[in-house]
């Protein structure tokens, strides 16, 4: 009873600590699950996380996770749920080679987020920073405010194609050698561009175009018929 009482406010302690500190930026906070996240611009970023880092308000002094996301048809549906349907899922039945060769994306299509650990004051803060909408999309690199952004800048590097600007060391963790494109994002065909097997003439990997032939995904079909009958079952278990 103590924790279910105590933490709503705590956490609105966080929120209103946030919003004297940077009465510039936004603040969003989720009673059903005790979640603060602040919003900063990618020009702010490095300031507002050594303040974060050091000021004892916050004292947030571990970095604990660090990720991209891409937001390309965010809040749409693919899926066509109230009836039958042969259409299936549209990623899984076209597919496209992506190239990545457009000058600028959509404003707010990636964002780098990362989620911090106080344990001086027992918080937890999620920051959400928008990347540049230059291709490739660009962010600051956090490694020099917390040295445990190494390997996960490297990962939204190669998942997303995200580029953190002062990073010294970023390159792919994840794909293989070559890989083209980055899987993570919205507009990568689901059976990829490229797939791998042994070559026994070259004795040797070889590479070539995907042979997986794109199937139709059809989600689960609501039924409403003489089978489901409530009747009929419960007259059958007798």
């Amino acid at each position: 009873m103590t924790e279910q009482t105590t933490t709503p406010a705590r956490y609105e302690r966080l929120a209103d600590a946030l919003r004297t500190r940077f009465p510039d930026l936004r603040v969003e906070t989720d009673p059903r699950t005790r979640e603060v996240t602040i919003i900063v611009p990618r020009e702010q970023l490095i300031e507002s996380a050594e303040v974060l880092r050091d000021d004892e308000t916050f004292a947030f002094s571990t970095l604990i996770d660090l990720c991209g996301v891409d937001y390309l048809t965010h809040g749409q549906d693919e899926w066509k749920t109230n009836s039958a349907t042969d259409s299936g899922f549209s990623r899984g039945v076209q597919r496209e080679v992506i190239i990545d060769d457009a000058d600028t994306f959509a404003p707010q299509r990636f964002a780098s987020v990362i989620h911090l650990l106080s344990l001086t004051h027992n918080w937890r803060l999620r920051v959400r920073t928008y990347t540049s909408q230059e291709n490739p999309p660009r962010v600051p690199s956090l490694i020099n405010v917390w040295r445990s952004a190494d390997w996960y800048e490297r990962e939204a590097f190669d998942l997303f194609g995200i580029i953190y600007e002062g990073h010294p060391d970023l390159r792919r963790i994840l794909t293989d050698y070559g890989f083209i494109g980055h899987p993570f994002r919205k507009d990568f065909p689901l059976s990829g561009n490229v797939e791998v097997r042994y070559d026994a003439d070259k004795g040797r990997v070889a590479y070539q175009p995907v042979s997986i032939e794109p199937r139709t995904l059809v989600p689960r079909v609501i039924r409403d018929d003489n089978r489901y009958d409530a009747a009929l079952k419960e007259s059958s278990d007798v």
